[in-house]
C-alpha cells in the first residue's frame, strides 16, 4: 500500500513539474485570471482626439468588459493633426488601427471617399426620429446612406441673465399691483365723497390683506412673456429697460465667429441641402440672405461691438460677470457658469432661450456640428464594432455631460439642468455642418464676409463675391453669379430703429 501511494507522488509531482515547465514556457503569468475553458476576447479599439472625454469613455469601456466577456473597448487618444490621415496610414499598414473613431460629421465625406467609414448596420431602423434628433440623423446621412452613430454635439442659442429679469418682472408686477389699488381707491373716494374715518381706516386694512402676492409661478410667466420672439423685440427691451449699474450691454456676442453668426443667415443659405452631401443644391447668395445680412449690419448701429477687440472668452466672462444681459453662446457656458457659481463668483442665475428670429419676417437657424463614431471600413469585427457604437450613442446616464461636458446626440438622456434640453431642442431644428470637400472652406469664407459687412462693407457684392468662389470650386471653372437688385432697406430694417413701435 504504501509502495503504492509513493508511485502516485512520484507521478503527481512530475506532472506538476511538467505543468509548470509548459505554462512558464507560454508567457503567460501564473497570477492571471483565467477560465478553466479560456476565451479569445476581440478587442474593438477606439481612436479620440478630444482629452476631455478619457475619464468617460474609460468608464464606459470598464462598464461594457463587466457585461460582456467576449468583446472589450481600447480607447486610445491620438493627436487631430492629420487625424485622417493617420488613421489611413495605420489601418493600411495593420498597425493597431481603429475599429472605431469619432470624427466631426463635416468630415465624414472625406472618411467615405478614403474607404475609412463604412455604412452602419441597419441604420434605416436605429436612426429613429423617436430617439435621435432630425440634426444628427443628418448629420451622418450621406448620398442615402447612414455612414456613423451621432454622439453627441455642439450648437448655438440665446442664453440670458434670469435674475434681472426675474427683478424687471417683480418690478412691473408690483408697478401695475401699486397703479391698480391706486385706481380702486381713487374711485372708492369718487363713489363715497362721505365715508366716517373709522370706515376709511377699515377699508384701508381690508385692502391690505387683500393686496395680491406675486407668487414664483407669477414671475415665470412674466419673464416668458418678456423673452424676445425677435431681434427687433431685444431692440425693443433695450430702451425699456431700467438696467442695474453693472451692465454694460443689453445684447452683445462674437461677432468675429461664424458660429455664433450664422443664424443670421442659416434659415435662407443652403449648402449641400438638409444633409449637407449634394453640391448640386448650393444657395448662398439669393435675396433673403442678402436681406438678412442687411439687418446684420443695421445693428451695428446700437449694439457697440469692435470687432478687433472681441472674442468669446470675453463675452463669456463678462455675461458671467452681471455685465451683458442677453448672449449667443455655446453648451460650454452652462459649465462655466456653474463652476463661477460654485465658486462663489457669480450671484446670478441664468437660461437658456430658443434662437429669436431677426423680425417678424426673416427667421433664423443656427449650425450644429457633431462629433459621430465612425466604423473604420478596415475592420474585422464589423459586428462587435457596431454593438459598441451603439452601447455608447444608447448612454442615457447624463455621465457624457457630468464627466466630459458634452451633450448626448439623442433624447431620453438625464440631465440634471433643464438648459441643456432647451439646446436639444434648439440642435434638433439646426443646420448641420456641410460633408462636401468642394465647400470645406466656405466657413472662413462666411467669416470673413461677415465682418466686413459688420465693418459697413456692401452686403449684396460680399456675399455675390463668397457665392462665386464657393461654385467656381464646385464646378471646377470661373463662375460668374447674375447681379441680384437690392431688397429695399426700409422695408427689412423696419422695427430696427430705437424709436419704432
Amino acid at each position: 500500500m504504501k509502495l503504492r501511494i509513493r508511485i502516485f507522488s512520484i507521478i503527481l509531482i512530475a506532472c506538476t513539474l511538467a505543468g509548470t515547465i509548459v505554462y512558464a514556457r507560454s508567457g503567460q503569468s501564473i497570477f492571471e485570471n483565467r477560465s478553466l475553458f479560456p476565451r479569445t476576447r476581440t478587442t474593438v479599439r477606439l481612436w479620440y482626439t478630444d482629452d476631455s472625454l478619457t475619464s468617460y469613455l474609460q468608464s464606459k469601456a470598464v462598464a461594457y468588459s463587466e457585461n460582456n466577456q467576449n468583446v472589450r473597448i481600447e480607447p486610445v487618444l491620438v493627436s487631430g493633426l492629420e487625424y485622417l490621415e493617420a488613421i489611413n496610414k495605420a489601418s493600411l499598414t495593420e498597425d493597431n488601427y481603429p475599429d472605431l473613431f469619432i470624427i466631426t460629421n463635416d468630415s465624414l465625406e472625406k472618411a467615405y471617399l478614403a474607404g475609412l467609414a463604412m455604412e452602419i448596420t441597419d441604420g434605416e431602423d436605429y436612426l429613429s426620429t423617436e430617439m435621435f434628433p432630425d440634426a444628427a440623423i443628418n448629420s451622418v446621412s450621406y448620398n442615402g446612406r447612414y455612414i456613423a452613430y451621432p454622439m453627441y454635439f455642439e450648437t448655438s442659442s440665446l442664453v440670458y441673465n434670469k435674475t434681472y429679469l426675474e427683478e424687471m418682472a417683480v418690478a412691473n408686477m408690483q408697478s401695475e399691483i401699486d397703479a391698480a389699488e391706486g385706481e380702486a381707491a381713487q374711485a372708492e373716494i369718487d363713489n363715497s365723497s362721505e365715508v366716517s374715518s373709522s370706515e376709511a381706516s377699515t377699508e384701508e386694512t381690508s385692502e391690505e390683506e387683500t393686496s395680491p402676492e406675486i407668487t414664483q409661478v407669477m414671475i415665470e410667466k412674466e419673464i416668458a412673456n418678456s423673452l424676445p420672439l425677435t431681434i427687433s423685440d431685444i431692440l425693443k427691451f433695450a430702451e425699456s429697460y431700467n438696467a442695474p449699474e453693472q451692465v454694460e450691454a443689453v445684447f452683445k456676442w462674437d461677432v468675429t465667429d461664424i458660429f455664433y453668426n450664422y443664424f443670421f443667415v442659416g434659415n435662407y443659405m443652403n449648402v449641400g441641402g438638409k444633409s449637407g452631401d449634394d453640391v448640386s443644391k448650393i444657395d448662398i447668395y439669393n435675396t433673403d440672405t442678402i436681406s438678412c445680412m442687411k439687418i446684420y449690419q443695421q445693428l451695428n448701429q446700437f449694439f457697440a461691438i469692435d470687432a478687433d477687440e472681441i472674442d468669446y472668452d470675453k463675452i463669456v466672462s463678462d455675461f458671467i460677470d452681471g455685465k451683458i444681459v442677453f448672449t449667443v453662446a455655446t453648451t460650454d457656458i452652462l459649465g462655466k457658469i456653474k463652476e463661477a457659481q460654485d465658486a462663489g463668483e457669480c450671484p446670478y442665475e441664468f437660461a437658456v432661450a430658443d434662437m429669436p428670429g431677426l423680425t417678424a419676417d426673416f427667421g433664423t437657424r443656427t449650425m450644429s456640428v457633431t462629433d459621430c463614431i465612425v466604423v473604420n471600413g478596415y475592420t474585422e469585427h464589423i459586428t462587435e464594432a457596431n454593438a459598441v457604437a451603439r452601447y455608447l450613442c444608447n448612454d442615457n446616464s447624463g455621465d457624457i455631460y457630468t464627466s466630459a461636458g458634452k451633450v448626448a446626440a439623442h433624447y431620453g438622456v438625464k440631465y440634471d439642468n433643464n438648459n441643456i434640453y432647451t439646446f436639444v431642442d434648439v440642435y434638433n431644428d439646426s443646420v448641420p455642418m456641410p460633408k462636401t470637400i468642394e465647400t470645406s472652406n466656405l466657413w472662413m469664407e462666411l467669416e470673413i464676409a461677415f465682418t466686413k459687412i459688420w465693418n459697413g462693407e456692401d452686403c449684396n457684392d460680399t456675399l455675390k463675391a463668397v457665392s462665386e468662389s464657393i461654385m467656381t470650386q464646385v464646378t471646377g471653372e470661373a463662375y460668374s453669379e447674375e447681379h441680384i437688385p437690392d431688397p429695399d432697406d426700409e422695408a427689412i430694417t423696419a422695427g430696427l430703429t430705437e424709436d419704432s413701435d
